[in-house]
């Protein structure tokens, strides 16, 4: 059995909710999971889950639930096998209960349910060093590579013209006057100017053909998220190509809502006067093809986020065989070298827990280096431009890199061991969590 909070009918109303990425992360999960039995769907695990539990039994069939949230929002009380699947990208876990919720202690979790899975040896070392050495928790990336790697022979240094077609939102700095949103000018000011173009591309049915050429960096981000530190990266972008116009960053913003999603990102472009590189916003759910379309117009994947729990896009787009500029700290430990990528100096600060409302400092976060980030842009331009023998090299070793990190092979074999430390070997139990001071 598998859950998350959103499922395929919720996800374009959810996108850069919290925890919105954990449906991806079980979309990607599916068809691994059926190579060992069938899979079922839930949309309430505390009046399903047992219940599917108990017709799987009478069949002969075992069953183990596979909670793809975090610890504190896991379902607990069940006599069903239970399996937590969740990102995390801090060096500490949450080991103590707060605002009223004794799951925040995800100790009492882990304990109850017996094992875990989570996405990098990152978290896996974070969640041993609270749990034990000993812990049954499992590093298992999704498996995204071999659905990405067949579009590595089309990556390509420096992109010819090409007409990229999409479904969506699209704001074209070389296409809009900025100033408008500017933070000289009103707030409502450029609140109703997006809303206003938002209803003239809606009027035209979101359908947009660009022309796109030269170098193109492309992220995949939430902007209210802000681990994913859009500032640095729209300013080293900026600083480093100024001048340059053949040299695109694309930003493909995953909100719901395109207001929310796009203003401050707009807010931040206008702040930087005026400047002859390009930048593109892409507001939307796109249809698969459409984004494997932006995935071919791609020469460099861009990360320059505090923390990583794996980073979906990023393996999307490094397995299909696109380098990357980002940096070497958290989940991408796992996948970033200097062969597939421009690295990018960061240094340790405090940080909080996301989900705690206290915000007292008990983790680390990474920032990077601007004025590093401006080196690896100007670095990763000139390779694409001047020397796309040590392209085609990094992109091979990105292919290979995400192979050994989330291919098929090596997901599977972690998946057959969480199956038979959960239903070979340990019976069925009442997940009765034992939370400090019961």
């Amino acid at each position: 059995m598998v859950y998350s909070a959103f499922n395929a009918a919720s996800i374009d109303a959810a996108l850069g909710a919290p925890e919105y990425s954990y449906w991806f992360v079980r979309r990607a999960f599916w068809p691994m999971l059926e190579r060992f039995g069938i899979v079922v769907p839930v949309t309430d695990p505390e009046r399903e889950v047992d219940t599917v539990r108990a017709s799987a039994a009478a069949r002969g069939e075992d069953s183990i639930f596979f909670s793809f949230e975090p610890p504190h929002k896991t379902a607990l009380g069940l006599s069903c096998r239970t399996v937590p699947v969740f990102a995390w990208e801090f060096d500490t876990i949450p080991d103590e209960p707060f605002d009223e919720e004794p799951r925040n202690d995800w100790r009492a979790v882990l304990r109850a349910t017996g094992s875990a899975i989570t996405h990098s040896r990152f978290s896996v070392a974070a969640v041993r060093r609270a749990m034990g050495p000993d812990y049954p928790v499992w590093s298992i990336p999704a498996p995204l590579y071999a659905a990405n790697a067949p579009y590595a022979a089309e990556a390509r240094a420096y992109q010819p013209p090409t007409i990229l077609h999409l479904t969506g939102i699209v704001i074209d700095s070389a296409q809009v006057d900025l100033s408008v949103f500017s933070l000289h000018r009103s707030y409502s000011d450029g609140l109703e100017s997006l809303r206003a173009l938002s209803r003239f591309l809606a009027e035209e049915k979101l359908r947009t053909a660009l022309r796109v050429t030269g170098v193109v960096y492309t992220v995949v981000f939430n902007p209210i998220d802000g681990r994913k530190n859009f500032n640095d990266l729209l300013g080293g972008f900026l600083w480093a190509f100024r001048d340059v116009e053949d040299a695109t960053l694309i930003l493909k913003i995953t909100h719901f809502d395109p207001v929310r999603g796009m203003l401050p990102v707009l807010a931040d472009l206008a702040k930087h006067g005026i400047f002859r590189c390009r930048v593109l916003l892409i507001h939307g759910m796109l249809p698969d093809d459409e984004y494997r379309d932006l995935m071919r117009l791609t020469t460099y994947a861009v990360n320059v986020s505090t923390n990583e729990g794996q980073c979906l896009p990023l393996m999307e787009f490094m397995s299909a065989g696109r380098p990357a500029v980002a940096p070497l700290h958290s989940s991408m430990l796992d996948y970033i070298t200097d062969e597939n990528a421009f690295i990018v100096r960061s240094t340790e600060r405090l940080a909080v827990w996301p989900h705690d409302p206290r915000e007292g400092y008990r983790t680390k976060r990474y920032m990077v280096s601007v004025a590093d980030l401006i080196r690896a842009y100007r670095e990763s331009y000139n390779v694409a431009k001047f020397d796309p023998q040590r392209y085609a090299a990094m992109s091979r070793a990105a292919t290979a890199s995400l192979r050994d990190f989330c291919g098929d092979a090596v997901v599977e074999q972690r998946l057959g061991e969480v199956l038979q430390a959960n239903i070979a070997t340990t019976p069925p139990r009442t997940l009765t969590p034992a939370f400090p001071g019961e």
